[in-house]
């Protein structure tokens, strides 16, 4: 399997980033499926820009960046702005994506153990989506990993399923989320997707994924949930 020549070499025990968990996304039709089922929206990417203060010449790392979209909005605004993912197929994607906006952004095949990023520090890294992927103990490490990646005073966004409910209460909040939340096929995620994201996926509670921001040096600054299933955390690189 060829890799991006932006990763950094790992031991035999390193977790087995390049082989999915969850949904397979191997397969092209399956990517595109899959920008539809997420509901791309530009305006929404650029209303997080936004908020993140990415402007023309900031620097800007999108880990487990998907099928793009948030890289090609911040490259049109000028960012310099890195895409990174494991899959070639969510590549190729993004790399389209971005040839019919006109725009140039940096792509690299690497993941959120691997990626060694070069050049000036970021001022902004992101994930949305994806880190349950990883089990804790790889989140501790993906974090620290991203953490290096920036300046001091730089910002780290998380976006993902994260549970902010008591866990005594999983199995409620979990299945009220299946019922609510699956699509008949073709319409989004359906029930069985969201079925699989907690069998094989590693979703965790807010307060763990707390722990790890402040041990990988980044202080927590602002934080929302929506819902009990999905949360984001604002962090600046201390």
């Amino acid at each position: 399997m060829r890799r991006s020549d932006s990763t950094r070499p790992r031991p035999a025990w390193s977790f087995p980033e390049y082989t999915p968990v969850g949904v397979d996304l191997g397969s092209r039709a399956a990517v595109a499926a899959y920008d539809g089922k997420q509901g791309t929206d530009p305006d929404a990417d650029d209303a997080l820009l936004d908020r993140l203060g990415v402007t023309g010449g900031s620097r800007l790392v999108d880990l487990a960046c998907g099928t793009g979209s948030l890289v090609v909005q911040a490259a049109r605004r000028r960012a310099e702005a890195h895409g990174v993912d494991v899959s070639e197929e969510m590549l190729a994607f993004a790399r389209t994506r971005a040839e019919r906006a006109g725009v140039a952004p940096r792509w690299h095949r690497a993941g959120f153990l691997d990626y060694a990023h070069h050049g000036g520090p970021a001022d902004v890294v992101t994930t949305r989506s994806a880190l349950h992927q990883l089990p804790d103990f790889w989140k501790q490490q993906a974090l620290l990993n991203a953490a290096s990646m920036l300046r001091p005073g730089g910002t780290f966004y998380l976006w993902d399923v994260i549970f902010t409910f008591e866990p005594a209460a999983a199995e409620t909040h979990v299945q009220h989320w299946i019922d609510t939340a699956g699509r008949a096929e073709g319409e989004g995620f359906t029930r069985a997707d969201f079925e699989t994201h907690i069998r094989e996926e590693f979703s965790t509670h807010a307060w763990i994924i707390e722990g790890m921001l402040e041990r990988a040096g980044l202080t927590v600054v602002s934080t929302s949930a929506p819902t009990p299933t999905h949360a984001e955390f604002v962090c600046l690189r201390r």
